[in-house]
């Protein structure tokens, strides 16, 4: 019995040594740097309705009418948020000179387009609409009574950065 216990035992320390877990890279502040959140094939559903989900449970807390996710709106998102990629910076003209509206008309949105959101970030859909909620001009796309559309979209670069769009009409 106690052979079986010293085996168990010394099992048991070797497979704790054989651990490839480092500890999390701390930040000059003490608390653990982020790490990148990356988005895996086939999680677009989750990570679309994560977001506009939660878009709508802040919109109903304000006693307002939700979004509903519009399909032309998303391919301007995409359009916009790959093109943001490309140039390396988050502005809210594409390469060719877009606007956001040109880029709505383009993809087919007939209802007018009211506002758009970017963020350029290594944090995850929620992380980023919180970000966009404690800025007024943000928040306001965010909570427009007037928006009855949302299209939101991403593209992530293979280093782990995500360039987001949300674009909101009605």
């Amino acid at each position: 019995m106690i052979r079986l216990l010293t085996l168990c035992l010394a099992t048991l320390l070797t497979l704790a040594a054989c651990s490839t877990s480092d500890p999390a890279p701390l930040g000059p502040d003490g608390r653990p740097l982020p790490r990148a959140y990356l988005i895996k094939p086939g999680d677009e559903g989750r990570v679309t309705y994560s977001m506009v989900d939660s878009i709508n449970s802040l919109r109903s807390a304000r006693g307002l009418q939700p979004m509903n996710l519009n399909p032309n709106l998303t391919a301007a998102a995409a359009t916009h948020s790959r093109d943001m990629a490309v140039q390396n910076r988050p502005w809210h003209f594409g390469s060719d000179g877009s606007s956001p509206i040109l880029r709505v008309q383009r993809a087919g949105y007939t209802a007018r387009m009211l506002g758009e959101n970017i963020s350029e970030t290594y944090e995850t859909e929620l992380e980023t609409l919180s970000a966009w909620m404690e800025l007024p001009q943000t928040r306001d796309v965010i909570l427009d009574p007037a928006a009855r559309d949302v299209g939101f979209a991403w593209f992530q670069e293979k280093n782990g950065k995500i360039w987001w769009t949300l674009v909101t009409g009605g």
